[in-house]
């Protein structure tokens, strides 16, 4: 699978130094202590469960961060499907080096993996549905760039990466600007005036009733919120082609088919981001020169 991190080198590497910095302190006092600078090793990268690679790259650039001295090589791409006791990566070099940054790089891929694994039960979950399953910016900060990225390589896709990337008009932003005696139609109507043309308009919606307004302004995208599959049918109906439908609210694995089954475009899953287990991975290492200095 051929995929794109979707940040500059300079901000992974910037991410990767805080994530360093958190974790070293004023350095690893146990290695640097009880471990001689002259032992060898290698260590493999090993799933402890079934799940779906991400971040085995970000792995590298930490090792790289630590220092040159240290070998990564990836030996599995992100998207893989992994089985228990999949080798992903090997990391050799002096050990103390090797467990300097191994918390790091675990907690990076283990987390990565996890949300690509959860969007990858998702997507499996609603195969042969014309839905697609997206992400949402219930993410954990600082990482919301590598969390996207893990969507995707579970075979998600990624809705709004931040504020500025389209308009969004929310429960909260239809009841301001309703309290201000605002037309929810004729506020649409003004903001197509001056947007950017590229720029999509999506409202939220929770009763059928509020469709029609969102459509006569000229919304892009219609999201619909709470609704149960055959309220969401309905709605689908109400719409045809005038607008994308996007289902959000309720959406768990055991609910996710009904709702695609609805004909929606779009379930938005918060739980990719905001809930994904961690997926166990493990570096087991294998001492490479262990003989005590004269």
């Amino acid at each position: 699978m051929d995929l794109n991190l979707g940040i500059t080198p300079a901000r992974l590497q910037q991410m990767v130094e805080t994530a360093l910095d958190e974790d070293l302190g004023r350095g690893d006092l146990t290695s640097d202590y009880f471990i001689p600078a002259h032992i060898q090793a290698q260590g493999d990268f090993v799933a402890r469960q079934a799940g779906v690679l991400a971040g085995i790259e970000v792995a590298a650039v930490v090792y790289a961060a630590v220092s040159p001295q240290v070998s990564f090589e990836s030996l599995l791409v992100d998207g893989t499907r992994l089985e228990r006791g999949t080798k992903i990566a090997r990391v050799s070099g002096p050990a103390r080096l090797l467990l300097r940054g191994e918390r790091v790089a675990l907690n990076f891929v283990q987390r990565l993996s996890g949300v690509a694994s959860l969007t990858a039960r998702y997507v499996a979950a609603i195969t042969g549905t014309q839905a697609r399953i997206v992400d949402t910016r219930k993410t954990t900060p600082g990482l919301r760039d590598l969390e996207k990225y893990a969507v995707r390589a579970g075979g998600g896709f990624n809705h709004r990466r931040d504020l500025s990337d389209g308009v969004m008009l929310k429960d909260n932003h239809v009841e301001v600007l309703t309290a201000a005696g605002f037309n929810l139609t004729d506020a649409l109507k003004a903001a197509r005036q001056t947007l950017p043309h590229l720029i999509k308009i999506e409202v939220e919606v929770d009763r059928l009733d509020q469709i029609a307004a969102a459509l006569d302004g000229g919304a892009d995208v219609i999201l619909l919120d709470n609704m149960h599959p055959d309220l969401l049918r309905q709605a689908v109906a109400m719409i045809g082609n005038r607008a994308l439908t996007e289902a959000s609210g309720g959406v768990n694995l055991d609910t996710v088919r009904a709702i695609a089954e609805s004909g929606v475009n779009l379930i938005s899953v918060g739980a990719l981001t905001h809930s994904a287990p961690a997926l166990d991975i493990g570096l087991d290492f294998e001492i490479k020169t262990a003989t005590r200095l004269a």
